[in-house]
């Protein structure tokens, strides 16, 4: 399923502007990733989707179909969502947490829980962990719960709000690539909120670097925004000049190993 950000804006009763006339588009089973800092709109574009936030002008479209006209609870529950820090339900097990959806839609509450199993499982938790309640796993362990159940109901859309903030950057690591397997096999279409430009780049086909109050800076896959920053805003937001952007080789042994601007190794060059 594609989904159209058609003109849209958002301001609230107290006068705030959060999203000023965004327009993009999400082909199917692409990912696009909203970046930018605080009070930028990113998080309020997403909840856009599933109706969470509605635009105060224009319109959000799913299959060319206003989400506007669809039912609220009908349209959630058909779309997967990870919010910050997982969002599980501490009284319930962790099976049961993967299983919510699908047993509110009608599936009989064993089937759901063994389809939960399989999914535990595919995400990288250990099935039996699903008898265990949030709190007794690590914050790691959570979140791939989190992205379980948010896959628990079959969605084609999946939204994921700083889904892997709230972890060390190795277990953060370790979900990104987890993500990007995921996505390979299950091709959704996906909306990804992040603040950090390099998840952005490693896990966004597109991505849209946002200025306060929701003005895009710039749209472009990774390649592209890295090749040529729009404007200074974008160059300082992607460290365009950090050792890191600036690579290089050096021969070691007649193998080309990858230098940053610093002179430090990242890699060897194939």
């Amino acid at each position: 399923m594609g989904i159209e950000f058609r003109d849209v804006g958002k301001t609230y009763p107290d006068g705030t502007v959060a999203v000023t006339g965004f327009s993009c588009t999400v082909p199917s089973h692409r990912t696009l990733a909203l970046v930018g800092t605080s009070g930028s709109g990113k998080t309020t574009l997403m909840r856009m989707v599933n109706r969470m936030v509605e635009p105060t002008t224009g319109s959000v479209l799913i299959d060319g179909r206003d989400v506007r006209e669809l039912d609220k609870v009908a349209l959630r529950r058909s779309i997967g969502y990870v919010p910050q820090a997982g969002g599980l339900l501490p009284h319930r097990r962790v099976v049961d947490n993967v299983a919510t959806v699908p047993v509110l839609t009608g599936t009989p509450r064993r089937a759901a829980r063994d389809a939960a199993l399989a999914l535990l499982e595919r995400v990288g938790i250990d099935p039996a962990l699903g008898r265990r309640y949030p709190a007794q796993l690590s914050g790691g362990q959570q979140q791939r719960v989190a992205v379980a159940r948010a896959l628990a109901a079959e969605p084609n859309i999946l939204l994921m709000d700083e889904p892997f903030g709230a972890v060390d950057p190795i277990v953060r690591r370790g979900l990104q690539d987890q993500l990007l397997q995921l996505q390979a096999e299950l091709g959704k279409t996906i909306v990804l909120v992040t603040h950090d430009i390099d998840e952005a780049f490693r896990l966004g086909d597109e991505v849209v670097i946002l200025r306060t109050g929701g003005i895009v800076a710039q749209t472009g896959t990774p390649k592209e925004i890295v090749a040529a920053p729009a404007d200074e805003f974008v160059r300082d937001f992607i460290g365009a000049d950090r050792a890191e952007r600036a690579l290089r080789t050096v021969d070691v042994d007649g193998r080309s190993v990858v230098v940053d601007g610093d002179g430090r190794p990242v890699g060897v060059l194939e």
